[in-house]
């Protein structure tokens, strides 16, 4: 017992300096200060089975973490988080919080969730702003794995193998790592210099080694990675780059875009309204088609590049539409224009560019089951001018030949069939997770998936375990928190950040401020401390 209270001790933090800040436009996108952070960390109520953890996909533990903010422990935070996660600084920025920890929350019954994403954001900026980063493990056990793709999944299993001891070497295509937190957020949302690559780098003191502009299927095959160059096993984690159309007219036509390529360009070329020399695209009226959050990026993406209107048309009602609800907010405080309940019929061409587009009423998005199944009235139509069409309907997965000569299986959908606990293929030694497994997702749930494929890989290499027992199927027994008879509880308000000078359709920096540190400490006593523990029932009651 004298043990365990020594172990849950506090270790005390070095001496802080509120004044600490990341001044740099590149480092613009930081979420609390020390005195906001702590004050948000009052706002939680320390819940006993906390919904707040079986919202986060990677199950970091929520509670824990803000008591140390709360405390001002804040590398003691940091070192809870991750636990769990190996991007914090990113999942603070563009997790859909909302939908998932945040939504989770038992204050939102009869007021406002706590600010997890703020406090998270917080956290992972203050670690690198005081130069905390995990230690890489003294030595390695000599065993050799290659990641496939340095997008969220593969950079999350990467890292936790390298802190396992593995020898990991991270093979993407294209010339900078990152995937889609590289090349399909926007500097706005998630700044390149100041948080992702800082992020990257964090990987790499793991030891992890990352191969650029390499194709895997083509510079080398998977074949070739197992009996040249010594890998045991394989972790495809190369997302789902390749955008979906509809196969309607004039989809091909000179200024219809696909969100991907459109967003790939602009990260790219770096294209900030103040400091580009050509744009992508030069038009006035810009129409947007998609709903979600990547639709969202795109046209406000599309106003810093010169457009002078930008409108969204959507299938989905306002309450439907998959897109946070902050994001919507953002981009109607920039003028978007955004219409619900609409569908692109036809994209008007002349000379072979857009001159506009057709939409027509959509009915209904989704059948008796919830299944997408949208219903139109094709005689209810509008025409639009515009000179551009941003289609952002989803992507998809080229393969090419990087399971040429394996036994690995794909669905319909082209994603790749795997055991839904181990992440295990048809080829023993060929593990897939993110995107070109699942489809489409958050980045949050990549880097959950990296996780497991870690855990999974971990088992494999080492002959004799298995790979299903003991696992975290993140079946949680959780507090039900509608049927609670609430008798005290202080419905604090979450803390606002004010927002700095600028306009911000014209510039790719984020003018969010950060909260004050007064902020920090009340939000951080807000939160009511759900779920003191994680519970093993295979262990443990929970007593």
């Amino acid at each position: 017992m004298e043990a365990k209270r020594d172990m849950m001790k506090k270790v005390p933090v070095r001496e802080q300096d509120p004044k600490v800040r990341a001044t740099n436009f590149k480092e613009v996108c930081l979420g609390y200060n020390m005195e906001e952070a702590v004050a948000e960390s009052e706002r939680c109520l320390n819940c006993k089975n906390a919904k707040c953890i079986a919202g986060c996909p990677v199950s970091i533990n929520i509670p824990a973490f803000i008591q140390e903010v709360k405390a001002g422990n804040i590398e003691e935070a940091a070192k809870v988080i991750a636990l769990s996660s190996a991007l914090p600084a990113v999942c603070g920025r563009v997790c859909p919080q909302e939908s998932q920890c945040e939504g989770q929350c038992v204050r939102g019954i009869k007021g406002e969730a706590v600010s997890i994403g703020k406090l998270e954001r917080f956290v992972a900026d203050w670690s690198r702003e005081h130069g905390f980063v995990p230690a890489a493990p003294e030595k390695t056990n000599g065993k050799k794995v290659a990641v496939i793709g340095s997008g969220p999944a593969g950079l999350t299993c990467a890292g936790d193998l390298a802190k396992l001891g593995y020898e990991v070497t991270i093979f993407e295509a294209l010339h900078e790592p990152g995937g889609v937190l590289t090349y399909g957020i926007p500097e706005f949302r998630l700044p390149k210099d100041g948080v992702v690559q800082p992020e990257i780098e964090n990987v790499r003191k793991l030891g992890v080694k990352i191969e650029t502009n390499v194709v895997i299927g083509k510079s080398i095959t998977i074949d070739e990675l197992m009996d040249e160059e010594g890998f045991q096993a394989v972790f495809i984690g190369s997302g789902a780059g390749l955008p979906k159309f509809m196969g309607i007219p004039g989809e091909n036509a000179n200024g219809v875009f696909s969100a991907n390529e459109y967003l790939t360009r602009n990260n790219l070329m770096k294209a900030f309204r103040d400091d580009y020399d050509t744009p992508i695209m030069e038009s006035k009226k810009v129409v947007v088609v998609g709903g979600g959050n990547v639709a969202i990026d795109v046209a406000r993406t599309a106003l810093r590049t010169g457009s002078e209107l930008v409108s969204m048309y959507c299938l989905e009602s306002e309450a439907e539409m998959p897109a946070a609800r902050d994001e919507v907010e953002e981009a109607k405080e920039e003028d978007i224009q955004i219409q619900c309940g609409w569908g692109p019929k036809e994209i008007l061409t002349e000379n072979g560019a857009v001159t506009g587009i057709v939409l027509k009423k959509c009915i209904s998005v989704f059948d008796e089951n919830h299944r997408f199944a949208p219903v139109y009235d094709e005689n209810d139509c509008i025409t639009l001018e515009c000179e551009n069409v941003l289609l952002s309907i989803g992507q998809t997965i080229l393969w090419g030949n990087l399971l040429k000569d394996t036994a690995v299986e794909l669905r319909p959908n082209q994603t790749a069939q795997a055991d839904p606990v181990t992440y295990q293929t048809a080829e023993p030694d060929i593990f897939v997770g993110g995107d070109v497994f699942t489809g489409p997702k958050f980045a949050i749930d990549e880097i959950a998936a990296g996780k497991q494929g870690c855990v999974s890989i971990h088992r494999f290499v080492h002959k004799g375990h298995s790979l299903t027992l003991g696992r975290d199927l993140r079946q949680f027994v959780e507090l039900d928190k509608n049927n609670l008879d609430i008798e005290e509880f202080d419905t604090a308000k979450r803390q606002i950040p004010g927002k700095k000078s600028g306009i911000a359709k014209e510039t790719f920096r984020d003018l969010r401020s950060s909260l004050t540190e007064e902020q920090v400490k009340i939000e951080a006593g807000r939160c009511l401390g759900c779920g003191a523990s994680v519970v093993d029932e295979n262990k443990c009651i929970g007593c």
